[in-house]
């Protein structure tokens, strides 16, 4: 499948009117309180840990693939969406992508560090694929169509599975907030366990889940809740988190004061000496929450839509300048023609690869 692409554009003109406001921002926190991602991240970061050097063998790997290999950054494809939002749903806009073998060429042709995704896609293509792009296994998903719908990660694959098929690491999702949640941090953290005894790498979707964080704003993407989530992913041994990039904070006040209820704990330094209402600031909450950077921050590129490439773009800059440590790509690559998804994952790379893109 072929599509006429239009001529490069500068980071700049993607951004348009954010431009001189994203790219000079000062951040809030300074960058000399962060673990930066390099070409040394691994050694300097993961070598004084707990994780064997089986483990730190495939983190280099993922660090080490791809265009953005030895940079200290990640790009990955991501396809577990099949499971949650249907095969239908995911991919009758570009069908090539029913084929899983498809899924796998695009992550190759994209230059991505690894591809993540489910087990029967892995599986079916494995002994063609598994020397040539680092597998990512996603251990866990949601699924709709069990009536009525239910929202609860489920473990559809083992640790053990995703090892024999030749994976250098595996991921799983849990839905922090629900009612959920502690059988899924209690099932991750044993899966996660395994897969380090067996030396693969591991990957938390910390992701929020309960009807109360929707309130004036949608408090699912909030900094101060966000970051929390990053932290109980780190707590258990989570070596990369992916996060949803945050829009709004005190998540916290604005929950306790919707219910009528106190909720949780929070710091009013938070939102006066750590954050501010920037997206650069708000993220880098994020950061902080993960050790101060000593594990990664992935942020999530969202769903497909009319103005893919600047948002994507967007927040690559805004994940690139807080600190993190790259951008997983989805819907936003598969679901158009491979050319146009290949072309989108180059443009998020080259955010990676430009010097012009500091650390704010």
């Amino acid at each position: 499948m072929t599509a006429t692409l239009s001529a490069p554009q500068s980071i700049e003109s993607w951004l348009g009117d954010e431009a001189e406001d994203l790219l000079t921002h000062k951040a809030k926190v300074s960058k000399d309180l962060l673990h930066l991602p390099g070409p040394d991240f691994v050694d300097r970061i993961f070598s004084i840990s707990d994780r064997s050097p089986q483990v730190l063998r495939s983190l280099q790997q993922l660090y080490s693939f791809g265009r953005l290999g030895n940079t200290g950054y990640l790009s990955i494809l991501p396809v577990d969406q099949g499971i949650e939002h249907s095969a239908g749903a995911s991919f009758a806009p570009n069908p090539i992508y029913f084929d899983s073998e498809n899924i796998i060429k695009l992550a190759i042709e994209a230059g991505c560090n690894a591809v993540a995704t489910t087990l029967g896609v892995l599986g079916s293509v494995s002994r063609k694929y598994a020397h040539r792009i680092p597998f990512i296994t996603k251990l866990n998903h949601n699924e709709l169509l069990t009536y009525p719908n239910q929202f609860d990660q489920i473990m559809f694959a083992s640790v053990e599975q995703a090892w024999n098929l030749g994976s250098v690491a595996v991921g799983a999702t849990i839905y922090f907030g629900s009612p959920e949640s502690t059988r899924q941090i209690q099932e991750v953290s044993r899966a996660f366990a395994r897969a380090h005894e067996l030396g693969m790498a591991t990957i938390l979707w910390c992701y929020l889940r309960n009807p109360a964080f929707q309130q004036d704003k949608d408090y699912h993407l909030a900094a101060d809740l966000t970051g929390q989530a990053n932290h109980l992913g780190v707590t258990i041994e989570a070596d990369i988190i992916k996060q949803k990039l945050p829009e709004v904070n005190n998540g916290y006040g604005a929950i306790a004061q919707a219910t009528g209820h106190s909720y949780g704990k929070t710091n009013a330094r938070i939102y006066s000496d750590l954050t501010t209402d920037h997206p650069i600031d708000l993220t880098r909450y994020q950061v902080l929450n993960c050790y101060s950077g000593r594990m990664g921050l992935i942020n999530s590129g969202g769903a497909s839509g009319k103005n893919d490439f600047a948002e994507a773009i967007r927040t690559a800059v805004v994940n690139k300048r807080a600190g993190g440590t790259g951008l997983i790509s989805g819907r936003k690559t598969f679901q158009r023609p491979m050319e146009e998804g290949i072309k989108l994952f180059h443009q998020i790379q080259d955010v990676y690869l430009s010097p012009d893109v500091t650390i704010a």
